[in-house]
């Protein structure tokens, strides 16, 4: 009987079977590659891709939400403004009184703004005087008042007006200056801030203007003087500075004796009308002559009729 049955199959296999059951593997680097060695498609790197943990919305969103980087501390603490910003906020006046402060503690400073500062124009020192003026103005009292308390409150300004009137003329007179025309520009105008400063019933508050008409008086004849050696006068009389200069004298109340006199001596005898009846030096005539003759006369006018 036992022969005619057919075996059951075993369950439990044995150990050494198994061994030789398993297929075998290759543990080669290209056990995956595609048979035929047929080319990866498109579709199928995307697939990978999509699958890869960097690609993830996960990871996408954490890199958005990363904070950025902050330079500044986050913690609010007291410092001081740094150079540029506190410029910023300084006015004009400021300004100047912060650079004349540090001119006067370190004068080699001061040296260097001197040398490096452009020359002022004649409109930009006459418009620093006009704002002198304005000050005095601003200071008089409303209503009547004496002469006395009224020069105490206009004492300050006024002094102040004429000390700027003093340091700014010499820069436009000669040597410094060399043009003439320059020169006149600018004692033209400052003559007339001299015309509007206060006239003083009392005889010791006078003595402001009066230093200031001889001052100028000075500074003109000066420049006339300088003037007449390099045109014989001739620049003088065409641009009409003569005639200037007689308007001027007579609102001073002939208190520009220097000037007229350098004028009369230097100008006035080219058309024959001497000012004030002053006698022509015959000098300056022969001197015109002899240039005029010996070829070495300079002109930068123009040499015609009137």
């Amino acid at each position: 009987m036992n022969v005619l049955l057919s075996p059951k199959p075993s369950f439990f296999h044995h150990t050494s079977d198994a061994s030789r059951r398993s297929p075998t593997r290759s543990m080669s680097p290209f056990h995956n590659a595609v048979p035929g060695n047929r080319k990866r498609k498109a579709d199928e790197d995307a697939d990978e891709m999509s699958v890869s943990p960097s690609s993830s919305p996960a990871v996408q969103t954490r890199l958005l939400v990363r904070p950025t980087k902050r330079v500044r501390s986050s913690d609010p603490t007291g410092r001081q403004l740094s150079l540029s910003r506190l410029l910023e906020t300084l006015d004009v006046t400021q300004l100047r009184t912060v650079l004349q402060t540090i001119c006067e503690r370190q004068p080699e400073i001061g040296e260097e703004v001197v040398k490096g500062a452009p020359r002022p124009s004649v409109e930009c020192a006459l418009q620093v005087l006009s704002e002198y003026q304005t000050r005095l103005q601003a200071a008089y009292p409303y209503g009547g008042s004496s002469s006395d308390y009224t020069y105490f409150r206009v004492k300050q300004p006024l002094i102040a007006l004429i000390d700027a009137l003093a340091d700014f003329t010499p820069q436009y007179l000669p040597p410094h200056e060399t043009q003439a025309a320059i020169s006149l520009q600018f004692l033209d105008g400052a003559t007339k801030l001299v015309h509007s400063l206060p006239e003083w019933e009392s005889q010791s508050y006078r003595h402001h203007k009066e230093n200031a008409y001889d001052e100028i008086s000075k500074a003109w004849a000066l420049v006339i003087t300088e003037a007449s050696k390099k045109g014989a006068g001739f620049l003088l009389h065409s641009d009409g500075w003569n005639q200037t200069l007689a308007k001027h004298n007579e609102q001073a109340g002939g208190r520009l004796h220097a000037a007229m006199s350098a004028m009369a001596a230097n100008v006035d005898w080219v058309d024959g009308n001497p000012n004030n009846g002053m006698p022509v030096p015959s000098s300056n005539a022969s001197s015109l002559v002899d240039q005029l003759m010996a070829g070495n006369y300079v002109s930068s006018v123009r040499v015609g009729p009137w």
